[in-house]
């Protein structure tokens, strides 16, 4: 796909093509970690911009995606309890597990709603005192804080039928076990700017300083992105690594401290299932003890015990999240597997590899 014209700032653009074509050296393979800057680089058609050699693959970026098979089934599980509302944002509705998504129990009678926010689940657990109003806590550090809040004001408004499926997970964990597994080489790293805004670029050093790769943190507009990538082609040739804060309009150093202590208050670490890269030690989050009223893995635990192991699938997400895989080399790409028909998350998720290449890149 060419550079889309709907981009605004033309000349700018121009200029730091410029400086990506003086930097370019050779081959490059560059991961955007995070799946909104996966989405904007299909969309813009920024591939086309980029000098010869030098290569975008997908991360382990988009939370829908890596939510793992058995953790969707067990959400799919508590729903078949008599008197329950299952409450998560939109992706997650038409997400396929094992038998079927929860758009479809939906559809045979499951009460789903669909929220914009983690508070919104604590209002209609309000609304309907004599129901169990279960939240899926999706996603990394940048939701994290939304579904603390929500797990605080029930607590404090002692609404005890509200409860989170927490399945929330941490992005510098994920990033080491995919560097250490030797499975993906790549050259430099485009790193999430909003995740970072709440975790802070320090959080990162281990990349620079044990694999010794460059990174760029970046916000999400087409020159956010193409001033990270000029910034990993410089690292390279300049042969050194260092975690370059492209995007410090929005992002500090140290961790956002209100979030900090905020997530420290509820969560404390856990080990996570991730799709493609497997079950990680602390990689995820669970509810601390004073807050385990609202766990729901802790209230409803014989149902979530009792979910059997994923069915394979013939989908191939969890290779596109470790970037071993483009979208277009998975057999079913645009064939058995569609947005209107998905076989996996990364076709339906908004922040999906595979539904930003459908839309974008055919």
């Amino acid at each position: 796909m060419k550079f889309s014209e709907e981009f605004r700032d033309q000349a700018l653009v121009k200029e730091a093509v410029r400086r990506l074509g003086r930097l370019s050296d050779g081959p490059a393979v560059i991961m955007e970690v995070c799946g909104t800057h996966t989405m904007s680089v299909a969309r813009f058609g920024l591939k086309s911009l980029l000098p010869a050699g030098v290569r975008l693959v997908s991360g382990p970026g988009c939370p829908v995606c890596v939510t793992a098979q058995e953790d969707i089934d067990a959400f799919l599980a508590l729903g078949e309890r008599p008197n329950t509302i299952l409450a998560t944002f939109g992706d997650m509705m038409r997400v396929p597990g094992s038998a079927a998504s929860l758009e479809r129990r939906r559809a045979e009678g499951v009460d789903a709603r669909v929220v914009y926010a983690p508070l919104d689940a604590v209002d209609i657990a309000r609304q309907n005192p004599n129901k169990d109003v279960i939240f899926f806590g999706v996603g990394f550090e940048t939701t994290m804080p939304a579904t603390a809040l929500a797990i605080e004001a029930a607590a404090r408004e002692q609404v005890g039928n509200f409860s989170v499926f927490c399945v929330h997970k941490t992005m510098p964990r994920a990033l080491r076990a995919l560097l250490a597994s030797g499975s993906v080489n790549v050259s430099g790293l485009l790193l999430p700017g909003h995740v970072t805004a709440i975790i802070g670029a320090e959080a990162y050093t281990f990349i620079s300083e044990e694999f010794r790769i460059p990174s760029a943190v970046t916000g999400f507009e087409p020159l956010d992105i193409l001033w990270g990538i000029e910034s990993i082609l410089r690292q390279l040739r300049e042969k050194r690594a260092v975690i370059d804060n492209a995007y410090s309009r929005a992002v500090k150093n140290s961790a956002n401290p209100l979030a900090s202590r905020l997530l420290e208050k509820v969560f404390e670490p856990t080990e996570a299932n991730w799709r493609g890269l497997g079950v990680i030690p602390e990689s995820g989050v669970k509810l601390r003890e004073e807050f385990s009223q609202a766990d729901a893995s802790v209230r409803f635990r014989e149902i979530v015990a009792a979910v059997p192991p994923a069915r394979p699938s013939a989908c191939r997400c969890g290779e596109v999240l470790r970037g071993v895989l483009t979208p277009s080399e998975c057999r079913l790409f645009a064939k058995a597997c569609t947005p209107s028909q998905p076989l996996g998350p990364c076709m339906v998720s908004s922040e999906g590899a595979c539904a930003a290449a459908f839309r974008f890149e055919l």
